[in-house]
């Protein structure tokens, strides 16, 4: 969503004093000013909810250039993987200050804060103010400050301040904070309810009132969603050497720079068992693009010390050769731009095999299990037995130029540009190939079903 955004300019004054807004955020870009929500006409008057660049949450509001009120939480908001649950709540017709802005994180009251400025009694804010432009993922007027990530069911409460029940609920079993669908809520006069359910219409308001969003820029509609979250590439684990900018959710990765090192990224989700299938896309013609497996790195390796993790991993390379643990030798065609790379990991059986443009290279059968015809034998890795395994994607020359991969992981898309057509057994993900039997996208449902 990093060039995309909604309007909408309420024609009628609802509550300005009390109302709430929710929404559910997975980021794949930190350390940037990101807008989330703002009702502003100008920069000098504004009611908004913010990622800082130091990664706080705040929710802020100002006249005249004069400040209003501001909560910004000591907490850092980092993680590119998971969806955070966001709920501002205002009501500042109460007597106690401190109850007229709340700020909820997965259900949890903020409290620890680095700033607690609270609305004088009876304040007015700039939300649910006629003519006066609401704005989703982007600063205004000045056209910054885009939201980069994915955004599901915003929600705006046109009179009432809720509690973040209302929008979510504790997992019985885990005990973590999950998406509930909200029923019951009385949306009020410029109340509405982003789903995002229709791609044609990402702006479709679904509370009833038919307050509908304009959308603008490239946005797309992903089946990554707070009950079933989708691997990525991570913006945070990748190797050191040139610059690498995520971008299209972190589903495209894109190295630029002085080309003096070889450069990876590797998805959020790994796993230890199942059978995984992804495809990905190289766009830049380099010779020695590389996909391939290897153990995902843990915290203290978030940022690769070894500039070739081919070296330690497996891996299909751009010239038609296998990588294995640092060795190159014969394994299947060239591929190069617009080539579709396909990947089946086998881990009950540990091979992993490689497809290019439909046909699987060196003969192999993903489904042949403990036989691995045709496949790459994972077994030598270090810690694969003990560690989670996941894709890798770069370069595998230092004298490269920029290299770029899009990833599918299911949900349709090379960058923004969808699938040709979808191939068979996608099992609810969208593959422009035939998903082998047994195989299933990195998704959380798919792990903890068949994981």
């Amino acid at each position: 969503m990093a060039n995309s955004y909604l309007t909408r300019t309420p024609s009628s004054t609802g509550n300005r004093k009390t109302f709430t807004i929710s929404v559910w955020i997975k980021r794949s870009e930190i350390s940037t000013n990101q807008k989330i929500f703002e009702a502003s006409p100008d920069g000098s008057n504004r009611t908004e909810i913010t990622f800082k660049t130091t990664d706080e949450l705040q929710f802020y509001a100002e006249v005249g250039g004069v400040q209003k009120y501001n909560l910004k939480s000591n907490a850092k908001l980092r993680d590119t993987n998971a969806f955070y649950h966001i709920v501002c709540a205002v009501d500042t017709t109460q007597s106690t200050s401190s109850n007229r802005v709340k700020m909820y994180i997965n259900g949890e009251q903020i409290t620890s804060l680095a700033d607690n400025v609270y609305p004088d009694q009876n304040f007015d804010t700039l939300v649910n103010y006629a003519s006066q432009i609401n704005v989703i993922g982007r600063r205004n007027p000045y056209s910054d400050f885009y939201f980069n990530g994915y955004l599901s069911h915003l929600s705006l409460v046109d009179g009432q301040a809720l509690a973040p029940t209302v929008f979510g609920e504790t997992d019985s079993t885990s005990g973590i904070w999950k998406f509930k669908s909200p029923s019951g809520v009385t949306w009020g006069t410029n109340g509405f309810h982003l789903k995002f359910e229709n791609s044609g219409n990402l702006g479709l308001d679904s509370s009833g009132n038919g307050n509908n969003l304009t959308v603008s820029g490239n946005g797309t509609q992903a089946l990554d969603t707070p009950t079933n979250v989708h691997a990525t590439l991570n913006a945070l684990s990748k190797t050191v050497g040139d610059t690498t900018v995520f971008t299209n959710g972190n589903n495209t990765v894109t190295k630029t720079g002085s080309n003096s090192d070889n450069s990876y990224a590797y998805t959020t989700i790994g796993a230890m068992s199942g059978k995984w299938y992804l495809e990905a896309k190289q766009t830049a013609n380099v010779t020695y693009g590389f996909i391939g497996v290897d153990t995902i790195p843990n915290m203290e390796e978030s940022i690769r010390n070894d500039s070739n993790p081919g070296d330690s991993g497996v891996g299909y390379r751009g010239d038609g050769q296998k990588r294995v643990q640092g060795s190159n030798s014969s394994f299947g065609n060239t591929y190069g731009q617009n080539d579709i790379i396909q990947v089946a990991l086998d881990l009950d059986n540990n091979f992993v095999y490689f497809g290019k443009n439909g046909t699987w290279q060196n003969s192999g059968v993903p489904t042949s299990g403990g036989s691995g015809t045709g496949g790459i034998a994972i077994t030598g890795i270090s810690g694969y037995n003990t560690e989670f395994m996941g894709s890798i994607v770069g370069d595998n020359s230092s004298g490269e130029g920029s290299a770029t991969w899009n990833m599918n992981f299911g949900n349709g898309y090379f960058g923004t540009t969808a699938i040709t057509s979808a191939g068979s057994n996608g099992n609810g993900s969208l593959f422009e190939y035939d998903v082998p039997s047994g195989y299933y996208a990195l998704n959380t449902k798919n792990i903890n079903t068949y994981g």
